[in-house]
């Protein structure tokens, strides 16, 4: 037994699962893994972090802010942070992304979904999570997270790294685009609320019937980027005419927020979003062998397209145009790194 396997072991075993039955459960681009347990009729997930100090502190203390605003997080069964191990409620099979693919009504869904969300930005305060030392998504948060988009998919795509005053006016058009958008409000921000991380919870009512997963990661940043997270998924397509219609069902919940600046913002930090995902795909591919990212590339690009079209992001699309056109921005499930 490796002294991973001992540990896990002993964990398990201190809190009465340790003759639990174990099923792999599916995870993520991360490199943490996750295991169903069954002991009678009693069910328990196991997360196994490799990263306890990114993973699993914030885990707890998020859940708990969740909870306490009346949402549902997973309870915190028993925790070992220091070895990166966690046992947690399980919230059953009932993701929004299995639900969709049943025939569940999508409206219904992503209307949860969006109550969910004004739940937060309507009751959470900052002091909150002043135990925690959330990251606060800022202007030069985001424009740091953009220039992945330099370091990966430029050298790739062109053959080259970009020259030192391309990097800058790259950089100088995301700030004169970002500096407002961060301005429309702030709240906890998930920073990957999808389908995928959201479940359907049919013994509890209203948003907490949503149950709310994967939030370790979360920060202090503008109300916008989450619903944009939502409603402009990488791996699925929403239909416009309901991604419209769930703006509209978010706005109705803010009737003192200005619906143009809500959308400029929206806009903005849609294609912030989109272009990092570009790069985190793409770095998927590169770097770390896992090629089965590359799929969801023509979406983002799509996505990524549509909002550089949108008159506050001239600056931006401006320099892509000139730097980057659209053959640079193709599939190219050729990729491949330069030194």
């Amino acid at each position: 037994m490796s002294d991973r396997a001992a540990t896990i072991s002993s964990f398990l075993t201190d809190n009465g699962w340790g003759a639990a039955a174990s099923t792999p459960l599916a995870g993520d681009a991360s490199a943490r893994r996750y295991l169903r347990l069954a002991r009678g009729d009693e069910r328990a997930i196991l997360m196994d972090s490799p990263n306890p100090a990114e993973d699993v502190v914030p885990f707890i203390a998020i859940a708990d802010i969740l909870r306490g605003l009346g949402l549902s997080a997973p309870q915190v069964k028993a925790a070992k942070p220091n070895d990166g191990l966690l046992l947690l409620e399980d919230f059953g099979d009932g993701t929004f992304t299995r639900l969709i693919a049943q025939g569940t009504d999508v409206t219904q869904l992503y209307q949860l979904a969006v109550d969910a969300l004004a739940v937060i930005h309507r009751n959470f305060r900052p002091e909150q999570a002043a135990s925690i030392d959330l990251p606060h998504y800022d202007a030069d948060l985001f424009i740091d997270q953009v220039m992945l988009l330099a370091d990966v998919w430029v050298p790739a795509a062109l053959g080259r790294n970009l020259t030192a005053p391309e990097r800058a006016e790259l950089e100088q058009a995301w700030r004169s685009v970002v500096l407002d958008a961060v301005e429309v409000g702030t709240s906890l921000m998930h920073r990957d609320y999808h389908v995928d991380n959201l479940m359907r919870l049919p013994n509890r009512a209203g948003p907490a019937a949503c149950g709310l997963l994967d939030f370790q990661n979360a920060g202090l940043g503008p109300i916008s980027y989450d619903l944009v997270s939502l409603l402009e998924d990488a791996r699925r397509d929403v239909p416009t005419s309901l991604a419209s219609a769930m703006i509209d069902h978010y706005l109705s919940r803010f009737p003192n927020l200005d619906r143009d600046t809500f959308l400029s913002s929206y806009a903005v930090l849609g294609a912030v979003r989109h272009t990092r995902i570009v790069a985190i795909f793409a770095r998927l591919h590169l770097r770390d062998g896992k090629p089965e990212y590359l799929q969801h590339l023509p979406r983002v690009w799509r996505l990524l397209e549509a909002k550089l079209a949108e008159p506050v992001l001239t600056p931006v699309r401006d320099w892509f145009d000139r730097i980057l056109p659209p053959k640079a921005r193709a599939p190219l499930f050729h990729l491949k790194a330069i030194d």
